[in-house]
């Protein structure tokens, strides 16, 4: 009798102790599932739709660290980053580039000059490449490799970098034509398409660059690239080619048509260059091929 007890009561315990391990491994499996899956109201250690993790990052929310939304609506995206960016924009390069482009548009003015339309176009011209090389600073940015795994997408960044130049450039160059004196001003629409594919083959060449080399700050090249390239297409082209012609003039027409070709090639090229890339590319790969 003794002994069948003593035998019932190891099985009981035995049964217990595999109950509790069972119990255990249950726990220790739902546990595991619940910091694996999504549940409600979880806290540090637990991953929940509403909880948080570590240092107060809100999880399913789609807020980084630093307040910034790495998902959800644009709206909501671009108001985030838009302080951010507006600090880190050279306004200094984008400043002394308009007020002199001004300066030269308001020379007739300062020195009581009288001009003709082809004086009035010159100076036009010069004003809209000095402005021209400002905005090849926009996308200057010394913090580039260190925000480089951002949430928000490159595309958005740079979009919102032109956003906010777009209309101060809109009123800057109508303040330039209005300081042309009427006499000496050229037909307004032909010059605008010279000065806007000036305007914006800066910003494009330097997302070219941003998206194909390490450079951080691409605006110093791109400024000198596009002031040898100016001279040059002035000095070098032939006069059945060239891009500058004199008001009315036979080239006229086919020199605007052009204008409107770098105009659009100049938009494609910088909206594909915004795309951040797979793999970066670099000449030096093929050498180890």
């Amino acid at each position: 009798m003794l002994d069948d007890a003593g035998t019932a009561g190891n099985a009981e315990s035995a049964g217990s102790t595999g109950d509790a391990e069972g119990a255990g491994t249950a726990g220790s499996r739902g546990r595991a599932g619940t910091a694996g899956t999504v549940g409600s109201g979880g806290t540090a250690g637990t991953v929940g739709s509403g909880g948080t993790v570590g240092s107060g990052l809100a999880v399913g929310s789609g807020v980084t660290a630093g307040g910034i939304p790495s998902r959800g609506r644009p709206y909501t995206v671009a108001r985030a980053i838009l302080r951010p960016l507006w600090r880190t924009i050279p306004r200094r390069a984008l400043v002394t580039g308009a007020v002199l482009g001004l300066l030269f548009a308001g020379i007739p003015r300062l020195f009581s000059l009288r001009l003709d339309t082809w004086a009035g176009l010159n100076l036009l011209r010069a004003a809209a490449l000095t402005f021209a090389l400002g905005l090849a600073f926009l996308l200057d940015d010394p913090a580039r490799h260190i925000t480089a795994a951002v949430p928000t997408r490159r595309p958005v960044r740079v979009g919102l970098r032109v956003a906010l130049v777009a209309p101060s450039a809109v009123l800057w160059w109508t303040a330039a034509l209005f300081l042309i004196p009427e006499q000496a001003r050229p037909p307004v629409g032909a010059v605008t398409l010279e000065a806007a594919a000036t305007a914006l083959l800066a910003p494009a060449a330097a997302a070219v660059m941003v998206r194909f080399t390490d450079r951080a700050e691409p605006g110093g090249a791109v400024c000198v690239g596009l002031l040898a390239m100016a001279v040059l297409a002035h000095l070098l082209l032939p006069e059945r080619w060239t891009l500058f012609p004199a008001p009315f003039a036979p080239r006229w027409e086919g020199a605007h048509q052009t204008w409107a070709v770098i105009l659009v090639a100049a938009a494609l090229a910088g909206a594909w260059s915004c795309a951040e890339p797979l793999r970066r590319w670099r000449p030096a790969a093929f050498a180890h091929r």
